[in-house]
């Protein structure tokens, strides 16, 4: 098992251990917010299981049928993550509007509230455990596996309110906040599909990385001009290709030491897969 597979087991273990717990307190007392809320951690199963499969394909060497490498397959699988966001979204906004019409009242009890908080605890300590090595790795799948986390430690927040509100007699101050949940989940997932479609596309990076290309290739001994730089992303990450000038006097070898030098330093920046150089003789000024 690789660094990159570990949150997703933790996930899987901790969202069934948490999903059994909510749906069978709920089913002893009659509570469909935590029913609902324990089938949303079940579901999360699902998106990890997702999520292992994306990271095994992605890591894969190059073959004759993908010789750029499978990191296109990690967006991909982010984007499917993207879009049980959007249904986990649909189903809150669902459930709260159907409090809001129907009303209803439930008996509340220390054991449901303990659950509800044990939930927000321990999903919230997955969700920053997924975002650690995430972001550590660079790897969109956990990173969007982690947000898919915090949107059960929002639904859990809301079952919480509610149950909090319930016992005070207000039957839809749960729906209200699960309305406003829907829509922060909803917003998390229209980043993560469109940040996943940017990768997929093949998205040229930010300006800024063209110019820290041209500053980190002008470093290089012999470099006096830079031109036609041509980034785009492949996956998560970048490749490169560019001209670098160099005085008519050199000889072929220091042509050569200067395109792998150059290659060498654009490499080395975070998130550059490959760089592709051209060395050209400048023109006579």
């Amino acid at each position: 098992m690789n660094e990159a597979e570990k949150p997703m087991v933790v996930s899987i273990v901790g969202n069934i251990l948490l999903g059994v717990i909510k749906i069978v307190i709920g089913y002893m007392y009659s509570s469909i917010s935590l029913i609902s809320d324990g089938i949303h951690s079940l579901s999360d199963v699902i998106t990890s299981v997702i999520g292992i499969i994306g990271v095994r394909i992605a890591s894969k060497p190059p073959d004759e049928s993908h010789p750029f490498g499978h990191s296109r397959f990690e967006p991909l699988f982010s984007f499917f993550i993207g879009l049980a966001l959007f249904l986990t979204a649909f189903e809150i906004g669902k459930f709260a509007v159907d409090r809001i019409v129907n009303g209803g009242t439930i008996e509340v009890n220390a054991i449901m509230v303990g659950v509800a908080v044990f939930s927000i605890i321990v999903k919230e300590l997955m969700t920053r455990y997924s975002l650690f090595v995430g972001k550590k790795l660079n790897n969109q799948v956990l990173i969007a596996d982690a947000y898919h986390h915090r949107s059960d430690v929002l639904s859990s927040i809301v079952v919480l309110i509610g149950l909090i509100l319930q016992k005070f007699g207000i039957y839809y101050g749960d729906a209200v906040a699960g309305l406003i949940v829907a829509l922060m989940i909803a917003k998390v997932a229209f980043d993560i599909c469109k940040l996943s479609i940017d990768y997929l596309t093949g998205k040229s990076p930010p300006k800024e990385f063209f110019d820290l290309i041209k500053e980190e290739a002008l470093k290089v001994d012999k470099v006096i001009g830079v031109h036609d730089i041509r980034a785009q992303y492949v996956g998560p990450r970048i490749y490169v290709e560019l001209h670098v000038e160099v005085p008519p006097n050199v000889s072929a070898r220091e042509m050569h030491d200067t395109e792998v030098e150059v290659k060498k330093r654009l490499e080395r920046l975070n998130n550059v897969e490959r760089a592709y150089v051209h060395v050209d003789i400048a023109e006579n000024r």
